[in-house]
C-alpha cells in the first residue's frame, strides 16, 4: 500500500505560536491558501481513497485539497497527540524537550508520543487489511506523520522530533510512504 501523507494547513493557534492539541483548530488565512494551492497542484493525484483525521483543521484541509473527488473517511485514530492540559496552551510552554518527558510519559490528562505511535499501528493495520495494493492519502497532524517516520522508516522517536521540519518553520506539505506489510 502506497501512502501519500498530508497535513493540515497553517492554523490560526500555529500562527499564535499555541499547541491546538486536540482542539478543532481553525485554518489562517495563510493555511486556506497554502491548502487552495495544494489542491490545485495535485489535480492529477489519483487515490482509492482519503483518510482525516476528524478534527476540523484537517477536515477543512482536506476539502480545500480533494475537494469531492475522492471518498473522505474521517478516523479519530489520525488525530494529533492529545496534550492534556496543555491543549491550547503556548507550544514553548510545554513542547521543549518533549522527546525527554513525553514519548513514553502521557501528558497530564492527555497521551505519550508512544500512544500516537499505537493508534497509527491500529490505523496501519486496518489500512493494509482494506487497501493492499493500493494508493490512498491522508490529512492529519504532527505526532501522526512523526509515528510514520518511526513505525515505516525505522526512526526512533527521538530522532524525529529532532529532525522535525517544523523546527525550521517551513512548511512542508506532504510525504510519501509504503507499507509493505502490516506493521507490528
Amino acid at each position: 500500500m502506497k501512502i501519500n501523507y498530508f497535513v493540515h494547513g497553517t492554523t490560526v493557534d500555529n500562527e499564535a505560536g499555541l499547541a491546538t492539541g486536540w482542539l478543532p483548530g481553525d485554518l489562517s488565512a495563510q493555511g486556506i491558501k497554502q491548502a487552495s494551492a495544494l489542491g490545485d497542484a495535485m489535480r492529477s493525484l489519483n487515490v482509492d481513497a482519503v483518510f482525516c483525521s476528524d478534527l476540523k483543521r484537517a477536515v477543512d484541509s482536506a476539502e480545500l485539497f480533494f475537494g469531492r473527488r475522492f471518498p473522505l473517511f474521517l478516523d479519530w485514530r489520525l488525530r494529533e497527540c492529545h496534550h492534556g492540559e496543555f491543549d491550547g496552551a503556548p507550544a514553548d510552554a510545554f513542547k521543549t524537550n518533549c522527546e525527554q518527558r513525553y514519548i513514553h510519559t502521557a501528558y497530564l490528562g492527555g497521551e505519550s508520543y508512544r500512544d500516537v505511535e499505537l493508534r497509527m499501528r491500529s490505523f496501519l493495520a486496518d489500512a493494509q487489511r482494506l487497501f493492499a495494493g493500493k494508493r490512498i492519502a491522508l490529512v492529519s497532524h504532527q505526532a501522526p506523520q512523526l509515528a510514520f517516520d518511526v513505525i515505516l522508516n525505522g526512526q526512533t522517536w527521538e530522532h524525529a522530533i529532532a529532525n522535525d521540519w517544523r523546527k525550521t518553520g517551513t512548511w512542508q506539505a506532504g510525504w510519501e510512504y509504503e507499507v509493505v506489510e502490516t506493521p507490528r
